[in-house]
């Protein structure tokens, strides 16, 4: 055991990510295709990079961000090569943000329901762009199943912070609020009575 503890150390950022996105869809059943789990990988290791959340003007230094809404209207309103890519971050930013702060997102007026559905349609535009049938159907998997793989990314999220009372608090109002299977396991094992908590249905 402490052989295999040691040896995590020396992982590099997409073999550990390999491993607890693994351990993430097992956990919560999500029925997703090697692909799919591959990109999600992938995502993360790119994320790793702060800048790749925020863009900035050269010129003035300032952030150059645009909303998810002015994002999209971009794209669709672009050539085909420059719409594809939009489409792509702002899946890939709307699933990022989702599955690492979507506890923060429901304290604040654009929510995860907006980020989830910025996300799923953005997917579901790129399945239909792409040429390559492949990416059409890894893109039409994560479209369709937005929300499961939010859940794998929170299980990522929360295996890479310290646990503390405020996390647990978090992981609580997730499960009283979508009824996360991966939320659930969490909460059992830190000896939280669920029986003493609301009863929503739990996602499949």
């Amino acid at each position: 055991m402490k052989d295999q503890k040691l040896s995590k150390l020396f992982l590099s950022p997409k073999e550990y990510f390999h491993d607890v996105v693994g351990e993430a869809v097992k956990k919560s059943r999500v029925k997703a295709s090697d692909f799919a789990q591959a990109y999600i990988v992938d995502l993360l290791e790119q994320f790793l990079k702060a800048d790749k959340l925020f863009s900035r003007d050269e010129s003035s230094g300032q952030s150059n961000q645009d909303t998810l809404a002015e994002m999209f209207l971009k794209a669709t309103n672009d050539e085909k090569g420059i719409r594809i890519d939009l489409l792509k971050k702002l899946g890939d930013t709307s699933l990022y943000i989702s599955g690492f702060f979507g506890d923060s997102l429901n304290r604040k007026i654009v929510d995860l329901d907006y980020y989830a559905e910025m996300g799923g349609t953005a997917y579901g535009s790129l399945a239909s762009a792409v040429p390559d049938t492949s990416f059409q159907e890894l893109y039409s998997e994560i479209s369709n199943k937005f929300l499961d793989f939010v859940e794998v990314l929170n299980f990522v999220s929360q295996r890479s912070q310290i646990q503390n009372n405020e996390n647990l608090l978090r992981v609580c109002e997730r499960y009283i609020k979508t009824g996360s299977h991966l939320a659930k396991e969490h909460l059992l094992e830190k000896g939280i009575i669920l029986s003493d908590l609301p009863k929503k249905k739990v996602i499949q």
